[in-house]
């Protein structure tokens, strides 16, 4: 089993930064990836980035640029820096774990974090 503890989240203006931190506790010898999604009201939860056990990313298109996911496999943890926030990024951001423990994949969640970006 995975904990997902994330943090990070604020009121920002209009293209200020943001870094947001998910800590992974447990049995994280098991986890293939993190992902960071985000969900804002009445829309349905998107993939914003992912990053594997082996290093490789990928983002949606509306992060390409803004946003960088990294990992530290020390603590473990990963991240999500985002750059030049807009209001349009205002969302509730949760990270995803992918995880396989004796040959059975399973996913687990962490609890959000909102992110506001307003004037």
């Amino acid at each position: 089993q995975v904990q997902l503890v994330e943090s990070g989240g604020a009121l920002v203006q209009p293209g200020g930064s943001l870094r947001l931190s998910c800590v992974a506790s447990g049995s994280t010898n098991g986890v293939t990836a993190i992902a960071w999604h985000r969900q804002s009201p009445g829309k349905e939860r998107e993939l914003v980035a992912r990053i594997t056990s082996a290093g490789f990313t990928s983002y949606a298109d509306f992060a390409k640029g803004r946003f960088t996911i990294s990992k530290d496999d020390a603590k473990p943890a990963v991240y999500l820096q985002m750059s030049n926030l807009q209001p349009e990024d205002t969302a509730v951001y949760y990270c995803h774990a992918e995880c396989v423990e004796w040959g059975v994949q399973y996913d687990y969640w962490g609890q959000g974090t909102q992110v506001t970006v307003s004037s």
